[in-house]
């Protein structure tokens, strides 16, 4: 079948007829008339066709895509959205349009801070104004910010043709600062950096230790150090761990952008140790204080830590009948001694002032620090000491003095640690500890009623545990 083609789907040389003629003049002046009319109707068609609605086609994305109008809110609010769910679903996300609009009418470059690098050579190898360089580090608010750059951080410029445009920094998690060029100059701002913060549930069971049995429930080291810590003080989690002790937490994480950044903060925790039942809570005062505390206000903390250095075990308990290893006589050991590598780390057990530091005897390189309530504590055998302790320094629970090691009278490398009161020596492992203050009263009704919705929380979750595991 013979079907007539059309011109447009072949290039325009002069086609030939079956015959073999050419094509008339009269051809020619149909075609020509007829492609400019052809082009107004394709036109007219595009311009009649409705478009739809932005919104629709963000809609139709999918399903599942929910997006909130912002109203008037602007980019640099923060928004924080607490999503409390028990599992990674359902989490409502607000939407903001990207700081730079993107395709942008100017460069863009991406510069990573590397060892030695400062702004002016940035600039100078990425060929940027030097002269709009002076003028940003001379804003207020972009000064100091600009000139403490440490390797890592990054960078994002507009530039047209090596003349600043636009710069922006992450300051943390939650900040950034702005610089752009205006009519006047350059202005700089520190804007906030939206996060959402989730809310998880978690619980665990210890068959050997609790860094394992953490990491099974899918917590992350951070948390599990968290979770450590802050029971310190009543659990030793070398030795006093028992199979069949377990936990409950609740706790924060961080997303920005619709992505999980890092964790946040553990909410309330309970921890049950042989038989012991111990319950801690976050709350933050007014003043920003936070810390963590009984479902009645006490203080979790203690006004010393059990063990001062990170050990491996204990490898002489308090003893006033023991025989010396070295001496090989009854000699009385009026301390404890935790076994740990050379060079471990050595932290204050508590607040106090360094009255002793040098060599002691049989002690070694040593450590003594005073107390309140007239309580001393005595650290031996170390290698070296940190720089922060000397003589009549004031120091800070948890802050390090010194170093383990084997000086004096020691086999091999460990801690010999003394706690004494009014002058005579307690067992550190057993001594009632005191306790740090309380919650400020102040603040104590505002905590009772922030307590108990999460305590609620706690007690719901152990109880949907405690029953998905007897069945």
């Amino acid at each position: 079948m013979n079907r007539t083609v059309s011109p447009l789907l072949h290039d325009y040389k002069p086609a030939k007829d079956p015959k073999g003629k050419s094509i008339r003049p009269i051809q020619w002046f149909a075609v020509g008339l007829g492609l400019p009319l052809l082009g107004v109707a394709l036109v007219l068609s595009v311009k009649s066709t409705p478009v739809d609605h932005p919104s629709k086609s963000v809609a139709a994305a999918g399903a599942n895509a929910e997006l909130r109008p912002i109203g008037s809110q602007i980019a640099s609010e923060p928004v924080l959205i607490l999503a409390d769910d028990h599992d990674a679903g359902g989490a409502v996300h607000e939407f903001h349009p990207p700081l730079f609009p993107s395709p942008s009418e100017f460069d863009s470059i991406h510069l990573t801070v590397r060892s030695g690098d400062t702004l002016d050579r940035l600039f100078r190898k990425n060929q940027l104004d030097l002269g709009h360089l002076a003028m940003i580090t001379r804003l207020p608010e972009a000064g100091a910010r600009l000139r403490m750059l440490r390797p890592g951080d990054e960078l994002e410029i507009e530039h047209d043709n090596g003349k600043l445009v636009r710069l922006y920094r992450k300051l943390d998690l939650t900040s950034a600062l702005v610089v752009s060029r205006n009519d006047d100059g350059f202005k700089a701002e520190v804007i906030d950096r939206p996060i959402e913060i989730h809310r998880r549930r978690a619980y665990g069971r210890i068959d050997s230790s609790l860094f394992e049995s953490a990491n099974s429930a899918g917590l992350s080291d951070k948390l599990i150090m968290n979770l450590a810590g802050i029971f310190a003080w009543d659990v030793d989690f070398v030795l006093d761990i028992r199979t069949g002790d377990d936990y409950f937490i609740l706790y924060e994480e961080i997303y920005q952008d619709g992505k999980y950044v890092t964790d946040g903060e553990i909410v309330a925790a309970e921890f049950n140790n042989n038989g012991r039942t111990f319950q801690a809570i976050r709350f933050a005062d007014k003043g920003g204080r936070s810390d963590y505390y009984t479902p009645d206000g006490r203080s979790v903390r203690k006004a010393f830590v059990r063990a001062p250095v990170d050990f491996s075990r204990i490898s002489s308990s308090f003893n006033p009948r023991r025989r010396h290893p070295v001496l090989n006589t009854i000699r009385a050991h009026k301390g404890v001694d935790y076994a740990a590598p050379s060079g471990t780390p050595i932290k204050a057990a508590g607040d106090g002032k360094v009255v002793f530091r040098g060599v002691s005897g049989g002690y070694g390189n040593a450590v003594i620090l005073q107390h309140g309530g007239n309580i001393t504590t005595l650290y031996a055998h170390m290698s070296k000491f940190s720089a922060t302790a000397k003589i009549g320094q004031r120091i800070k629970q948890g802050q390090i003095i010194g170093y383990v090691g084997s000086t004096g009278l020691a086999t091999a490398a460990h801690l010999h640690y003394e706690y004494r009161l009014n002058g005579v020596h307690r067992n550190p492992r057993t001594v009632e500890l005191p306790q740090a203050d309380p919650i400020n009263e102040a603040y104590k009704e505002d905590f009772l009623a922030a307590v108990q919705p999460i305590l609620d929380d706690l007690l719901q979750y152990k109880r949907t545990q405690i029953a998905t595991a007897s069945l």
